[in-house]
């Protein structure tokens, strides 16, 4: 039996609309768990110690460069999972570039902490 050609459309539409429903679906529920995860990370962090103190000199890897308020770019890296905001970045310093800074201060909840750039290595 063969269907008329716009009912073959028609159907071909409903696989198509039904395809991107369930795609939708998917990426909201990934989503969702991402954000789960996001927020188990921070209530974890929150309730350890920080692994570095006021006046540590540390050296790590550039994650990323992020926009400060003030219109200056930091570089964010980690130490031990914890994250550091270092300051007085010069604009040649990339992702994956090894900082040595010294750490200045710690956010309010102690989640992260703030840090002077002491040398490009």
């Amino acid at each position: 039996m063969s269907l008329p050609v716009d009912i073959s459309y028609l159907l071909g539409g409903g696989v198509v609309v039904l395809a991107l429903l369930v795609a939708a679906l998917a990426w909201r529920l990934r989503s969702v768990r991402s954000d789960a995860a996001s927020r188990q990370a921070h209530e974890a962090a929150q309730d350890r110690a920080p692994p570095v103190e006021k006046g540590d000199v540390i050296e790590a890897g550039v994650e990323e460069l992020t926009d400060h308020h003030s219109g200056r770019k930091d570089a964010l890296v980690k130490v031990e999972g914890f994250v550091v905001f270092v300051t007085d970045v010069p604009e040649t310093v990339e992702p994956a570039d090894m900082l040595r800074a010294k750490v200045l201060s710690f956010n309010r909840e102690g989640t992260s902490a703030s840090a002077k750039l002491l040398e490009e290595l």
